[in-house]
C-alpha cells in the first residue's frame, strides 16, 4: 500500500495528539472547585476546541482535495465499508464537538473567547434548559468519540500485525511503502 501524503499525515496525527490532550483536560477541569483556575482552564478547553474544529474542517477539505492510497485489494469489502463509515462519524464528531460545545458556551452565556486572540459570537440566546440539553449532548459525543477512535486503533493494530497489508505504516511519517 502507498503511503498518505505528508499534509494528510499531519492533520491525522495534530488532530489525533490534540485530541488526547483535550479529553483529559475535560475531565479534569470538570472536578475543579469554583475558582480562577476553573474558569481559565474551561477557557483553554474551549480554545483547543475551536483549534480541533479549524484542523478538522482543513483536513476534511484537504481529504476531498487530495489522492487517497487505495486500500488493499486483499481487505474484504466488509472492512472497507466500516472504515469509510467509521472515518465519516470521525469526522463528524470532531466537526460537531466544537460546535456543541460552542452552542453550549452560548447558551450557558459564557464567551469562548480563543486564547484571548478574538471571541467568538454567541450563537444562541442564554438558556438553561438549553445549556443542559448541549451539555449532555456534548457529553455523548465524547463517549462516542473515545470509543471510535479506540476502535479505529484497534483496527490499525489489526491490520499491522495480523492481516500485516501495512495499512497502518502508511499513516506513519517513517517506514516504507510496500505493494502488499
Amino acid at each position: 500500500m502507498k503511503k498518505f501524503g505528508r499534509t494528510t499525515q499531519l492533520f491525522h496525527w495534530l488532530i489525533t495528539f490534540v485530541l488526547f490532550g483535550q479529553i483529559p483536560l475535560a475531565w479534569y477541569m470538570i472536578d475543579l472547585p469554583m475558582s480562577p483556575d476553573k474558569f481559565a482552564t474551561y477557557a483553554l478547553h474551549k480554545s483547543i476546541g475551536v483549534t480541533l474544529f479549524a484542523l478538522a474542517v482543513c483536513r476534511l477539505i484537504w481529504t476531498l482535495l487530495a489522492k487517497r492510497p487505495a486500500l488493499p485489494n486483499t481487505m474484504p469489502r466488509w472492512q472497507v465499508v466500516a472504515s469509510k463509515v467509521a472515518e465519516g462519524f470521525l469526522y463528524l464528531l470532531v466537526i460537531l464537538m466544537p460546535m456543541t460545545g460552542w452552542l453550549m458556551s452560548s447558551a450557558a452565556n459564557f464567551p469562548v473567547s480563543v486564547f484571548g486572540l478574538f471571541t467568538l459570537p454567541d450563537l444562541v440566546e442564554p438558556s438553561e434548559t438549553l445549556m443542559d440539553t448541549l451539555r449532555n449532548a456534548h457529553e455523548k459525543q465524547s463517549i462516542a468519540l473515545m470509543a471510535l477512535t479506540g476502535i479505529h486503533a484497534l483496527a490499525a493494530i489489526k491490520h499491522h500485525f495480523i492481516d500485516k497489508d501495512n495499512i497502518l505504516m502508511a499513516m506513519l511519517p517513517w517506514g516504507k511503502e510496500t505493494d502488499k
